[in-house]
């Protein structure tokens, strides 16, 4: 087999496309600088961003490895139960964020999720999330930057390591430059460039199959050929009950086991309480734009998948070599030496597209991964300098002396993403790593969130308590299948992690809560929704507006389309 470092040939044209985007991206950074007057335009660009913009921001900030090259993976390995990740994982979890939730981020003039846990439970519980936050976005940052150099590995043929550096420059750069406001209209950009980039990939991929029949046709073969090494014909076509997603053999246990785990507990984790996600939304001009942020995204994210899961499904039939590694076969190259699920986007960039195209693919990856880094980095820098390091180490200093000390977080944040990438590389199918992390991290923090926002007898000792039980328990279940003790699929076992930390953290915080002191009703204005007017939990100007400018009949359409969806598939 050819070796991933000769894989992509480039052509000139190619290169232009990749020196002309990343002119773009260096010159919005250089420009972004000059509206940054004060630490609120450096972490959440001076709460000025319209709606479509920090909307396709939100969508374009998740849209890095995960998107692309784990759900690629995940699509040539199992196949369309794969869509449940946006269809039930993030769209349903989207719009309670924008209708529910977001009235309580933006309506308190927080400046992080962490910060929001500070007012409702107190240091304790904020010290516990700060510290687990920043923790997550540094192993997920190792993710995008892995993946990221091995698109700069394949392409030019530089050594892994030199090519994690210089990746790790270029998001560094334009953080630096124009803090929050650059990674965000870069996100923008990168959106329109990753959807153009992937879908002639696509398009070509049904072309050479025979369209979707033909397709269908050669997944059936293919099982057909290699039973109990390949997942079932009818189980990769059809995405409900979803048993190889789930890994439980049952159909009832494995359609429990994608709400619960995967819509409930990973989904509104990750996507309401995810600062990464939230911190788009906080950086629009006002409660309605951003209560729509969110709402917004699940338009164009409900389409995400046929540009990042279908190439993967492809990709198993159209590439030799993610066919033979399909097939248990062990198989040379890759950008780790060993071809694996998450190589099947370059491969099938390789085997489908001309020079030009070849350009525009790898300008697309290229986007998706910088996207991916840059929102991780960019909410490592605000939590890390304003949640942990003013809260806790040099408090009532100047408000430049905060944007210098998130300036020197980004820099050293992409430094450790050098170290953490490494831990990604590890992984055949990262989706496996990263749901794992989601697991640890997300779905403790969502059962404190819910809890303390719908539970106004929910207590600072049970903020606390709660969270740090809750992830000690997902590792702990997630730890003996790590072992080889017993044996559940990559993902399977995320989603019984998670939902054993939710489980844990909600009856410990009632527990602790029934024992200890809650906060005065006074004090948890605007934070619960018991104690919280209802006039202020929406924008009075909303309701001169046409529907589509309305949070709540705007999702509602959103629900709709997403519900078609579920049946079609």
């Amino acid at each position: 087999m050819v070796a991933l470092q000769t894989l992509i040939h480039a052509s000139p044209i190619d290169y232009a496309i990749l020196i002309v985007y990343f002119a773009f991206v260096l010159g919005i950074g250089y420009m972004a600088r000059h509206q940054i007057s004060d630490s609120l335009d450096f972490f959440l660009s001076g709460r000025r961003l319209p709606a479509w913009v920090t909307g396709l921001a939100f969508v374009s900030a998740n849209l890095g490895a995960v998107e692309i090259m784990g759900m690629s993976a995940n699509g040539a390995q199992l196949g369309l139960p794969t869509l449940h990740y946006f269809w039930v994982g993030a769209v349903p979890a989207m719009l309670f964020l924008g209708v529910v939730m977001m009235p309580f981020y933006y309506g308190s003039g927080v400046r992080s999720v962490p910060e929001f846990m500070l007012k409702r439970f107190g240091p304790a519980a904020h010290l516990v999330n700060s510290l687990s936050f920043a923790l997550a976005q540094l192993l997920i940052a190792g993710v995008n930057l892995y993946l990221l150099g091995s698109i700069v590995h394949a392409l030019l043929g530089w050594p892994l390591w030199v090519a994690l550096i210089v990746a790790a420059i270029i998001v560094l750069a334009y953080i630096t430059f124009g803090g929050l406001s650059a990674a965000i209209y870069n996100e923008v950009l990168q959106f329109f460039v990753i959807i153009a980039g992937l879908l002639p990939m696509v398009l070509i991929g049904l072309h050479r199959v025979g369209g979707w029949g033909g397709l269908k046709a050669k997944i059936t073969e293919a099982a057909a050929a290699h039973p109990g090494k390949i997942v079932p014909a009818s189980q990769q076509l059809d995405s409900w009950p979803g048993q190889a997603l789930s890994g439980f053999d049952n159909p009832v246990l494995s359609v429990i086991g994608i709400v619960f785990g995967l819509g409930f507990v990973l989904g509104f984790g990750y996507w309401t309480t995810n600062f990464v996600e939230v911190q788009r939304a906080m950086a629009s001009k006002s409660l309605s734009d951003a209560r729509r942020t969110p709402i917004i995204g699940t338009f164009p994210k409900m389409l995400v998948p046929f540009v990042t899961v279908l190439p993967g499904v492809l990709a198993a039939v159209l590439v030799p070599e993610i066919a033979a590694t399909k097939a248990g076969q062990t198989v040379s190259g890759g950008a780790s030496g060993t071809v694996t699920y998450n190589d099947s986007v370059l491969y099938l960039i390789q085997d489908l597209l001309p020079n030009g195209l070849i350009g525009l693919a790898i300008t697309g990856l290229l986007a998706a991964f910088m996207a991916g880094m840059a929102a991780n980095i960019s909410a490592f820098n605000t939590v890390f300098s304003v949640d942990i390091w003013q809260h806790y180490v040099k408090k009532d200093k100047p408000d430049e002396y905060y944007v210098k000390v998130g300036r020197i977080a980004t820099v050293a944040a992409s430094i450790i993403a050098i170290g953490t990438a490494a831990i990604a590389s590890n992984y055949s199918n990262i989706m496996d790593y990263l749901q794992t992390l989601f697991g640890f991290f997300n779905a403790p923090l969502f059962a404190t969130f819910i809890l303390g926002m719908f539970w106004k007898r929910s207590t600072p000792a049970a903020g606390w308590s709660g969270l740090a039980s809750g992830t000690l328990a997902a590792v702990a279940v997630w730890l003996p299948s790590a072992l080889g003790v017993y044996s559940l699929s990559g993902q399977g076992i995320s989603f019984v992690a998670a939902a054993a930390g939710f489980v844990v953290d909600i009856v410990v915080s009632v527990v602790v809560s029934l024992f200890t002191r809650p906060k005065p009703a006074e004090q948890l204005v605007g934070l619960v929704y018991s104690e919280t007017p209802k006039e202020s939990l929406q924008d009075p100007e909303e309701k001169n507006q046409p529907w589509y400018k309305r949070t709540v009949p705007l999702a509602g359409v959103a629900l709709v389309l997403v519900i078609i969806l579920n049946v079609l598939f």
